[in-house]
This record gives C-alpha cells, structure tokens and sequence, in this order.
C-alpha cells in the first residue's frame, strides 16, 4: 500500500496532456494500486495519474456502486447521451466545488490491469467520475468549465 501525494492547482502537470500507455506492464498494475490506494486514502471517488504528477493515460474510479473499483489505462469515452447539471469537487482543488454540465450516461473503454480491453457504460455519478477523470488525462479541471464556482467552509457551506 503505498499513498502518493496528490498535486493541486495550480501545479502545472494540472493542465498538461497525459500520455498513452503502450503496454500494461507490472510498473502500470503498480500505478494503479497505488492510485487506487490514494484515492481512498482521500476518500475520493475518482483519480487520474496526473493529479499524482505522473502524465500517463490512467485512471481509478469507485463510485460506491456494484461495479467496485474501476481501473482503466488509456481510458476513451466512445458514447455520450443525455444531459445532467450539478455539483462537483476535485482531490487537487481541495474546498472548491463547481456546478458542472455533463452528459448523464457514458461508455468510455480501455484496458484493465492485464492489458485486456474493456467497456464499461455508466449514468449519474459514475458518468460524471469518467467525464472529470478522462477530462483530467487532456489537462481540463472541472474550474475551465464549470458554470459556477464556489467554496465549501469548514462546516462545509457553500461560500460564494
């Protein structure tokens, strides 16, 4: 078990464009152990390589639902339908929130921890923890396009 520190805005891998993965190697399948590892250290719901400084096309997902934790290299969203508005946050802008327009069911494929390709489709929260992660591997914090951004106080109140 090994936690990494998260990097927060505004560092610069932030805004960078993560790269592909060309094979899922015993140092990926670390990766993303320690990914996921972070990601509930933090209690997070979601959290792309970049936020732990490293440009690499890969992501960790657990929304709490019956699909358990997610891990995706070289993630795509192949389909988008619909539309939700609401509220999000992010491990690296830590007491910020953001009202944030996005598509309410994705399919996004990639590979898994054994380079074996995969496809998951997801609606709500689990479309939108896809949508912000795979945003954060083309250097888009959930800020660039939120429509209003606020912050949470330490009795964890909406602050404009």
């Amino acid at each position: 078990m090994a936690i990494r520190i998260i990097v927060n805005e505004p560092d610069e891998v932030l805004h960078q464009i993560a790269k592909e993965v060309k094979k899922v190697t015993p140092n990926i399948q670390k990766l993303l152990t320690d990914m996921a590892d972070t990601m509930y250290d933090a209690e997070g719901v979601g959290l792309a390589a970049p936020q732990i400084g490293i440009l690499k096309r890969v992501i960790v997902v657990d929304v709490g639902d019956e699909n358990g934790l997610i891990e995706l290299v070289n993630p795509e969203i192949v389909s988008m339908e619909g539309e939700q508005f609401g509220p999000e946050g992010c491990l690296s802008i830590p007491n910020l929130r953001g009202d944030v327009r996005r598509a309410l069911t994705v399919t996004v494929k990639g590979l898994d921890r054994n380079g074996n390709e995969v496809t998951y489709t997801g609606s709500e929260l689990l479309a939108r923890a896809f949508q912000h992660e795979v945003d954060h591997l083309n250097g888009v914090l959930y800020t660039d396009i939120a429509e209003r951004v606020y912050e949470i106080t330490s009795e964890g109140e909406e602050k404009e």
